[in-house]
């Protein structure tokens, strides 16, 4: 069984401003300050924030997943994307077979940009019914933490 969800957001700062925050591991820095109800450890495992780049993450204990490695596929400073996949722990120990988030930064004025995420995952069909617990939340209030980084900071 395969799913999606993605959801988007105006931050009202330039494209090239929020992809500093978004294509380095400061977004990384920023969850985990601004977003304890989720996070409550991310370490760099190997990696400086490129592709290939590999985080271990402790979720709180609210969040309903214990720990996860999570591998950079893609980081594109031209395109604005970043795509993780999960390659350790979290939703692959409840059956699903593959989980990618993917973060895009999308020109749209001077001085705003729209910032989107997707998730995309695959799950076994014996497990199917915890495809209920694949969300996009987490993601969405990244991107709203980075979004109340990048404003303050203008």
């Amino acid at each position: 069984m395969f799913g999606t969800a993605s959801d988007q957001r105006e931050v009202k700062v330039p494209a090239s401003e929020a992809w500093k925050i978004y294509g380095t591991l400061q977004l990384a820095e920023i969850a985990q300050e601004a977003l304890p109800q989720w996070f409550q450890k991310i370490e760099v495992v190997e990696g400086d924030g490129g592709a290939g780049t590999i985080l271990d993450i402790s979720f709180s204990s609210g969040a309903g997943l214990s720990s996860r490695k999570e591998k950079f596929t893609v980081v594109d400073d031209e395109k604005r994307v970043k795509e993780i996949e999960v390659v350790e722990g979290g939703y692959l120990d409840m059956g699903f077979t593959f989980y990618r988030g993917r973060l895009q930064v999308i020109e749209n004025e001077e001085n705003s940009c729209i910032t989107k995420a997707t998730i995309e995952y695959e799950v076994e069909e014996e497990f199917a019914a915890n495809a209920s617990f694949a969300t996009i939340k987490p993601l969405v209030d990244i991107m709203d933490a980075a979004a109340n980084y990048l404003e303050k900071k203008e």
